[in-house]
C-alpha cells in the first residue's frame, strides 16, 4: 500500500511540471519560416490581375538566399541571372558603368523581422544603398507556404525602372 501511495504522490507531483513544460514548448514553437531558403524564381507584374506577368523578372535563373533565425534576425541576398563579372577584380577601380550594373543587379539587406499571420516585416538595419537610411525602412512581404519546403514572398507595389510593380519571390528550404 505504501508503494502504491508513493507512486500516486510522484505522479501528482510530476503532472503539473510536465504539463507546464509541454505548454511552454508549444508556445515557443519556432515559426515555419525559420531556416534558410534558396531563391528559385522572381515574378513581376504591374496590375493587380497579373495580366502582364513576367516569370523571369530577375532572369531565368536568379540566385539568392534568405535566412530567418529563431531569435528574430534575418538576412537576404538576391541576384539577377547572368551577372556580368567586372573587367578587373577590384570593386573600387572597375569602371563606374560596370559597378553600377552590378549594384543594380543585387538586392541585399539584413536586420530583424516580425511575423504575424501571413505577413512578415523585414526591419532593415543594414543595406548597401548610399544615402538611404536603412533603419526604419521596413519591407513588408505576404507569405504563402506551398508545402513544408516551399514559400513565396510577395511585395506590395514597389518602384522599379520608374514603374510600380508587384514582385513575388519563390523560395525552397535549404536542407
Amino acid at each position: 500500500m505504501a508503494k502504491m501511495m508513493w507512486f500516486f504522490i510522484m505522479v501528482a507531483l510530476a503532472t503539473p511540471f510536465s504539463a507546464g513544460a509541454q505548454s511552454k514548448e508549444k508556445s515557443a514553437a519556432k515559426p515555419r519560416i525559420v531556416g534558410t531558403w534558396r531563391l528559385l524564381a522572381v515574378y513581376s507584374w504591374t496590375n493587380k490581375n497579373k495580366k502582364d506577368l513576367n516569370k523571369e523578372a530577375y532572369g531565368p535563373h536568379p540566385k539568392g538566399f534568405i535566412t530567418y533565425t529563431e531569435d528574430g534576425r534575418m538576412g537576404v541576398i538576391e541576384t539577377y541571372d547572368k551577372l556580368k563579372p567586372l573587367s578587373i577584380n577590384d570593386m573600387v577601380k572597375a569602371p563606374a558603368e560596370e559597378r553600377a550594373e552590378a549594384y543594380a543587379s543585387v538586392v541585399t539587406y539584413a536586420g530583424t523581422y516580425s511575423l504575424k499571420d501571413d505577413t512578415v516585416i523585414h526591419h532593415q538595419e543594414v543595406q548597401p544603398s548610399p544615402g538611404r537610411n536603412a533603419r526604419g525602412n521596413d519591407q513588408v512581404r505576404i507569405v504563402t507556404f506551398q508545402g513544408p519546403d516551399r514559400v513565396s514572398l510577395r511585395t506590395p507595389p514597389v518602384s522599379r525602372n520608374g514603374v510600380q510593380e508587384f514582385h513575388e519571390m519563390f523560395w525552397e528550404r535549404v536542407k
